[in-house]
């Protein structure tokens, strides 16, 4: 047990919740958005929020929590986090709507914030919905900054795909293991921050749904990555990162060239104009807006930054 009150307990997650967790998550996340007066984000009942539990647990067995009702045992919220080489990324926090409002996501994110200061974590980072203004509060007065806006851009990709729309495609191809080494300085140089374990856990593909491209630049060097996920409950193109938005372009429109015939989401920095008038152009539309969002240093992007929430990047 880590923290015991008479209004709540806090625990990690573990197997045996991870039905709970995935129903907790599907409710709160959806009721939410519809009592707000927006579509649901996930469709499929809840078994597809399993998901965030599956790929957590295989990254980061354990870097995850739970605060418990202690007068009968129900879940009353969950969050996940990812320890990396230089800083913690926040994942996904719910809390069931019959707790809003009761100090749980203020319980979750202290819990989290503790852990990263006792293991000498400068940085803590997350993506954050611009709409809900709640959980904007928490993490701004937790001393989370803003740093970069971000459009969520969804587009349909029609069922013949995206082949031969975009130009350096001739320089994109599947990334391999051994490109590893070269992702992760690339991402340092843009972003300053560095997930080999992600991108070599995505590229294994164990589960499936993964996919990892690579854009190759002169001399073989590694000028930009996109992971995509097709998992139902996550169809997503990002994280990934690029050195200009011309290579952002040509990955993106690899990524939806392999989900042809569904609708993936992907989340532009709201300053690349070039590379948002092209997602337009293949008939992309806004759903919704989201932050960057830090407690701790950051270096400035130097070039294109293209975030996911699973894993959650910022």
């Amino acid at each position: 047990m880590i923290a015991d009150s008479d209004s709540l307990q806090l625990r990690p997650i573990s197997d045996a919740d991870q039905s709970e967790v995935a129903e907790l998550i599907y409710c709160s996340i959806n009721y939410w958005y519809e009592v707000h007066g927006r579509p649901p984000i996930f469709r499929g009942g809840p078994s597809v929020a399993e998901v965030f539990y599956d790929v957590y647990n295989d990254l980061n067995p354990g870097s995850s929590v739970a605060a418990v009702n202690p007068h009968g045992g129900r879940l009353m919220g969950v969050c996940f986090y990812h320890p990396r080489e230089h800083h913690i990324s926040l994942g996904i926090m719910a809390v069931h709507p019959n707790y809003f409002g009761q100090g749980v996501g203020r319980a979750l994110l202290t819990h989290i914030l503790d852990f990263a200061e006792a293991n000498h974590y400068k940085s803590v980072r997350l993506t954050q919905s611009a709409l809900n203004v709640e959980s904007f509060s928490l993490y701004n007065t937790a001393g989370f900054v803003p740093r970069c806006a971000f459009q969520d851009m969804v587009v349909e990709v029609p069922a013949t795909g995206f082949a031969g729309r975009g130009a350096g495609l001739d320089r994109v191809r599947d990334a391999r293991l051994e490109d590893v080494p070269a992702m992760g300085a690339l991402e340092m140089e843009v972003s300053g921050i560095s997930r080999v374990a992600d991108y070599r856990y995505c590229i294994e593909n164990r589960r499936g749904y993964w996919h990892v491209s690579v854009i190759e630049g002169s001399g073989g060097s590694i000028d930009g990555f996109l992971i995509c996920c097709a998992h139902p409950g996550m169809t997503m193109l990002g994280p990934g990162v690029s050195r200009t938005e011309v290579d952002a372009a040509a990955l993106l429109c690899r990524g939806l060239d392999l989900l042809r015939g569904r609708a993936p989401v992907v989340l532009v920095p709201m300053d690349k104009e070039r590379l948002v008038r092209q997602l337009y152009a293949w008939g992309a539309r806004n759903c919704e807006m989201h932050f960057c969002q830090v407690r701790g240093p950051m270096q400035p992007f130097h070039g294109v930054s293209l975030p996911s929430f699973l894993p959650e990047t910022a």
